[in-house]
């Protein structure tokens, strides 16, 4: 199946102001796409752009003093297949885990596993390792946090989110992440667009969407504790440890955010 999706965001710059935009679909994404994606720029700058460590596409822009917007549309190939779902897979002891998948059992910026590894092993720590033990940790997280667009924090951390009990799609991922790392699963965190694509309505506002991957077996595997249901039509933009890596526009300089429309839907082949 075709997806169309896209974007429109707009700031108010007081000063030149230098940029980095992850507002691409990801490299394991990017052969599915119809036609190469551009971003526009109003005014026009100049860009350039390059794969970071997790191999997420990065644009480097400085945005111009005054009113400045990006938008872009692409269409893209899907299998129309959902979330895969494997209960057979396993868990590794961590002395057997590949060196590169370390990195996702550590703490970082808002998963601080510090804080709620003594609560992850007395909520958790009697289940079996693997897969169930995945879906526990979304199935609690789920039932936990309460989702609302006015609980929305740039500066909420894991733990807060648990004490808290509110929050989006972001806090849900850094919860499930940050559990999934106390109890020995290497979890990293998601972003991209997630249309309603086989949804039964209503359907609330659209946004970008947070989940995230964990590896079992010898595989990374999608969960979303947000949602909690396996979902038609993600397009992954970026992963890393947690929200600071893929941060749709990282600004060196004061600016505010004065427009943001985002669209993901279906589209029938021409």
């Amino acid at each position: 199946m075709l997806i169309h999706a896209g974007f429109d965001i707009a700031y108010e710059c007081p000063q030149p102001t230098p940029m980095l935009l992850m507002l691409s679909p990801h490299a394991s994404r990017m052969g599915h796409l119809v036609a190469p994606q551009q971003i526009y720029f109003t005014p026009p700058v100049p860009q350039r752009s390059y794969h970071d460590s997790f191999g997420n596409f990065c644009t480097r822009i400085v945005a111009p003093a005054g009113h400045f917007s990006m938008t872009s549309r692409l269409t893209l190939r899907d299998d129309g297949r959902p979330d895969v779902i494997e209960p057979a897979a396993f868990q590794h002891p961590v002395e057997n885990l590949p060196d590169e998948m370390l990195l996702y059992l550590l703490g970082s910026r808002y998963c601080d596993t510090d804080k709620m590894m003594a609560t992850a092993w007395s909520t958790f720590g009697h289940l079996p390792a693997g897969w169930s033990l995945v879906q526990a940790i979304c199935d609690f997280t789920h039932n936990h946090i309460a989702f609302g667009y006015d609980h929305a924090s740039a500066t909420r951390s894991a733990s807060e989110a648990f004490a808290e009990r509110r929050g989006v799609c972001r806090d849900y991922a850094h919860l499930a992440v940050t559990l999934c790392r106390c109890l020995n699963i290497p979890a990293r965190y998601c972003t991209g667009w997630l249309g309603d694509i086989d949804v039964p309505p209503p359907y609330g506002p659209m946004d970008f969407a947070a989940w995230f991957e964990v590896w079992l077996g010898d595989r990374w595997y999608t969960f979303d504790a947000r949602n909690n249901t396996p979902r038609v039509g993600r397009i992954l933009m970026a992963r890393g440890r947690d929200a600071t890596d893929v941060a749709l526009a990282t600004t060196f300089g004061p600016c505010t955010m004065t427009g943001f429309s985002v669209i993901t839907e279906q589209v029938q082949a021409a």
